[in-house]
């Protein structure tokens, strides 16, 4: 973990900005994020087809394959794509929490529990080198988790439409 420049902050380690990031960017879930667009979308694409065997049980109790081929196919990647949806939602919260840490000027902090919280003032240099890092390094991450939801809201809408044209 990187530790802080100032030796006088009173946040906890585990608490402070920087290291919740580096946490985070080393975690096995959220260091995907980083990957380059294809290694994403591999991923996503991964997950959804994983998510099949629990949907198309489903989508062929509702929609026989054999009788409706093309709503069984919609219902179920509909189905599959709640899982991805969940995994975005996850990394989205989790990428923007720490970024909100990251560019906030304050920043609250528990010492031994819930009942005893602070607010941390922090000194203008760690302010600038926080919200460099959120910038930089986190911005684009939002940005594609961004995309990545507008990729799939468009399949939905392209999948009412075929839907309604069966």
């Amino acid at each position: 973990m990187i530790r802080s420049s100032v030796s006088n902050c009173p946040v906890p380690t585990e608490q402070q900005p920087l290291n919740e990031y580096e946490q985070l960017r080393t975690s096995w879930l959220f260091s995907d994020c980083a990957l380059n667009w294809r290694q994403h979308i591999t991923k996503m694409l991964m997950l959804w087809s994983f998510s099949w065997i629990i949907a198309g049980p489903v989508a062929a109790a509702s929609f026989p394959p054999h009788k409706q081929i093309g709503q069984f196919l919609l219902c179920g990647a509909a189905g599959a794509s709640i899982g991805v949806i969940l995994l975005l939602v996850r990394l989205y919260l989790g990428w923007y929490y720490v970024s909100d840490r990251l560019t906030s000027r304050a920043v609250f902090y528990e010492e031994s529990g819930w009942y005893d919280g602070q607010t941390w003032i922090k000194p203008e240099e760690i302010l600038n080198r926080d919200r460099l890092i959120a910038t930089y390094e986190i911005k684009p991450i939002l940005r594609r988790l961004q995309l990545t939801f507008a990729g799939l809201a468009g399949m939905f809408v392209a999948g009412s439409i075929v839907w309604h044209l069966l």
